[in-house]
């Protein structure tokens, strides 16, 4: 089974650009499909991988994160830096 992540940020401001630059470094060492999106002064991080290892990746992706949480606003108190949201995949006419 696969699944789809879609993780919002919100970075500072000024702090987009970089942040997207690090946010495509840190998937470019991944061996899945992502995704970046920007929608206003918010990117998000938009993934397909195996079931089997979205813990393994969730795990590193908040050590990633504790490395970029400068660059970051908080949502609010209960989300802190990002609002995450994985579910299975459906449908995808991804093509490869």
């Amino acid at each position: 089974m696969q699944k789809l992540s879609i993780i919002r940020f919100k970075p500072k401001s000024g702090k987009i650009e970089e942040f997207a630059k690090n946010l495509k470094t840190f998937s470019a060492s991944k061996h899945e499909i992502f995704h970046i999106m920007q929608s206003g002064d918010e990117l998000y991080g938009i993934v397909v991988r195996d079931a089997a290892i979205l813990e393994k990746d969730a795990a590193e992706g908040v050590k990633w994160l504790d490395s970029q949480r400068h660059l970051l606003q908080e949502f609010d108190t209960v989300n802190k830096h990002t609002i995450p949201l994985s579910g299975d995949l459906l449908h995808s006419s991804h093509q490869g």
